[in-house]
């Protein structure tokens, strides 16, 4: 007797998250394939539409950088932040500093990070 799809379905839907987790993981290594490739290729395929249309921006800090203090004091400038809040912040690098803003703000922010002597990007 061949097992169907609704058999598949059935046997899935009892499975715990962990048995599920390792059942994913079976997959994997059986087929040699990812299922994070899969989630990946969705949103790429509309990608350069999807950048050109784009207005708002996120500002990344990736790295303090040498003069650690001067930016914590720009990271609350912009934040609004509390000193450990800002400190935080900026010694859990990678963190977005500012999300959703207008381009010229964000090259803004960019550049007082950057002058602080923090390693940051534009997303």
């Amino acid at each position: 007797m061949a097992i169907t799809k609704e058999d598949i379905l059935e046997a899935v839907a009892g499975l715990t998250v962990m048995e599920l987790n390792d059942l994913v993981k079976a997959f994997e290594e059986k087929f040699g394939v990812s299922a994070a490739a899969v989630a990946v290729a969705g949103p790429a395929a509309g990608g350069a539409a999807a950048a050109e249309e784009k207005t708002e921006f996120d500002v990344v800090l990736t790295a303090a950088g040498d003069q650690k203090v001067n930016v914590i004091k720009v990271v609350r400038a912009i934040t609004g932040l509390g000193l450990k809040e800002a400190k935080d912040m900026v010694d859990g690098a990678p963190k977005t500093v500012k999300e959703g803003v207008a381009k010229a703000e964000a090259e803004d922010i960019l550049k007082q990070l950057t002058e602080a002597g923090a390693k940051a990007e534009i997303k």
